[in-house]
């Protein structure tokens, strides 16, 4: 398999989107309970057994952030903290 760099252009719109995505979580903190409600363990059981050997689109990723990694934060910097 052969990469090519990404394009500039095409490296804009992805970064623009995790910025997005910081952003919302940052707009909407409040939604979330402060405290983790997850097990522990709960992370493991949905990770795959190895990274992908091919890349996966970049609005996958971060549908994944915010469905397996955001509800195992504690949300320090919600406004419902103390």
């Amino acid at each position: 398999m052969t990469t090519s760099p990404l394009d500039p252009e095409e490296f804009r719109r992805q970064g623009h989107m995790v910025i997005d995505f910081i952003v919302d979580y940052y707009k909407t903190i409040e939604k979330y309970p402060v405290l983790c409600q997850v097990q522990l363990g709960y992370l493991k059981k949905r990770l795959p057994e190895s990274a992908p050997y091919d890349p996966e689109p970049i609005e996958t990723i971060l549908q994944d952030a915010q469905d397996h990694i955001v509800p195992g934060l504690t949300h320090w910097q919600s406004p419902n903290h103390f």
